[in-house]
């Protein structure tokens, strides 16, 4: 084991976060060129881009939920998430590299439509992302003690992930699109392959704060309670994500309804299903968790989380998809190329606040006033940003200064969430509720590709967009003042215990 893990440096904060930083590389690869690229490049319409886009929060549902359950339970090359980090990590590269030739596979292939290879490609890079994402996250929570260690690995997690983003869309802005597809291929590669082998996992992981003695007890035997309690059967998972069956609901049908032509007449399943989400989500946020084993609380409170988190979702993902259609509509004198430049810098100022806030503001702020009030907050200015957006977006610089003021909801909406969740729940199930905290993001995501692509497609004032996320992650904010903020436990660092554990089962 390096040094720098066992004093939990700051260089091995920043070491941990390579492996989420590659993984965030290629989504803000998607993010800055795919919609671009398919619009401009091959002449998708609005709808279609959608139905692509679609492809990553399907291949969330599937792969971050299964590779969680698996990540937990298996021990290969030494670690728990490593093997699934390096696979994902080669794959998404091979895809990204994929991405600028769809059009030389069509013709290697002989196929006419570029749709379907296109959809093809966006799947397999998703679930690429998606196999390495759940492992990069659960790395950090495994490796961590409780508390402010782990808020930290987060928060540096953003903060080199997000440093790496603006990179990206700084390349794609000055040098194009297709030059930072490339740039891509190479660093994520690097950055997902090879600093898993420099980080020493733990190979035994308790519940909830358990030392060495007792873990060391379950292990050979002598304690009654069993070593793993993960119940990952579709029916505890389906319980454990009650806040977003509407959600469920609503993405199974959207999906029914692109691709078979079904739907039912009129609006009144998309209505259904908003009631649906508004009660299940009101009903799990009012819940008690006084009184409650820790256990029992954690589960309430892991719901409460996930309630809260996912309106938060509509409103980031529906920007980053159709952003290009608003710059269009608001700068009717740009071209093709001006539309691509001005949204890149846009992605760029947005994520050069998420890139220097996390360590040097949020983290700081959180451990003073607490994860959930400092998150909370950090939405509503995001969302303050987005109606500033709709009433004074009509120059490229005001675009950029308004974007700067929404990262900072940006910056805590891909940190602070996984220390707020990390601690509801046992450490030996990390992989498995990280997969099914990822619901609370992509099943919202599939409300962005369909629903928001339908309202986009249909409404000629494509403004309408910011006012869609501007309300929804306003509702996330007020949400997450309703969630209790979970208490730190004192906890040692889980390799010197692990090493601990291995020298009292030896002995």
């Amino acid at each position: 084991m390096l040094e720098i893990q066992k004093r939990l440096s700051n260089s091995f904060y920043a070491l941990l976060a390579l492996p989420a930083t590659a993984m965030g590389f290629g989504l803000s690869i998607q993010i800055a060129a795919l919609s671009w690229l398919l619009t401009y490049r091959y002449g998708l319409e609005i709808s279609d881009i959608g139905l692509v886009w679609a492809t990553g929060p399907i291949a969330g549902i599937l792969g971050q939920v299964i590779i969680g359950i698996i990540s937990d339970k298996v021990w290969i090359w030494n670690g728990r998430r490593r093997a699934f980090i390096v696979i994902g990590g080669v794959l998404a590269s091979l895809m990204i590299l994929a991405l600028p030739n769809i059009g030389v596979i069509q013709a290697g292939l002989g196929l006419e439509g570029i749709l379907g290879i296109a959809i093809l490609i966006s799947m397999v890079l998703d679930l690429s992302i998606n196999i390495s994402f759940n492992p990069t996250r659960s790395i950090i929570a495994d490796v961590t003690p409780e508390g402010q260690e782990r808020t930290k690995g987060y928060t540096w997690m953003q903060t080199v992930s997000g440093t790496f983003g603006v990179l990206s869309y700084a390349i794609g802005a000055i040098f194009g699109n297709i030059t930072l597809l490339y740039f891509g291929v190479f660093l994520v590669f690097f950055f997902s392959v090879i600093p898993p082998f420099f980080i020493k996992e733990p190979k035994y992981l308790g519940r909830y704060g358990e030392d060495e003695d007792d873990i060391a007890r379950q292990l050979a035997g002598e304690d009654d309670m069993p070593q793993s309690i993960n119940d990952a059967s579709l029916s505890r998972i389906l319980i454990s994500i009650r806040p977003l069956w509407g959600f469920l609901m609503y993405g199974i049908y959207a999906i029914v309804k692109r691709l078979s032509g079904f739907e039912f007449p009129g609006y009144y399943f998309e209505i259904f299903a908003l009631i649906v989400t508004i009660y299940l989500i009101g009903e799990t946020l009012f819940k008690s968790e006084e009184g409650k084993s820790r256990e029992e609380a954690g589960k309430i409170g892991f719901q409460k989380v996930l309630a809260a988190h996912s309106f938060s979702w509509i409103g980031v993902q529906s920007m980053f998809i159709y952003f290009f259609a608003f710059v269009s509509y608001r700068m009717p004198e740009l071209t093709d190329v001006g539309v691509g430049s001005v949204v890149n810098w846009s992605f760029f100022s947005l994520n050069l606040v998420a890139a220097i806030i996390p360590v040097l503001a949020l983290g700081p702020l959180a451990n003073r006033y607490g994860r959930v009030r400092v998150h909370a907050t950090a939405l509503v200015i995001m969302a303050i940003g987005y109606a500033l957006i709709v009433f004074l977006g009509d120059s490229p610089w005001t675009l950029y200064l308004l974007m700067m003021v929404a990262g900072i909801g940006w910056a805590s909406i891909i940190s602070l969430p996984f220390a707020i969740m990390s601690q509801k729940i046992a450490q030996n199930q990390m992989g498995l509720y990280m997969g099914l905290f990822n619901l609370s993001v992509v099943l919202p995501q599939l409300v962005s590709s369909f629903a928001v692509g339908d309202i986009m497609q249909a409404v000629d004032n494509k403004s309408i967009l910011l006012v869609i996320c501007a309300v929804t992650v306003a509702f996330s904010a007020g949400a997450w003042f309703l969630v209790s903020e979970p208490k730190d436990e004192m906890t040692e660092n889980p390799v010197l215990m692990d090493e601990k554990i291995e020298k009292k089962l030896g002995g």
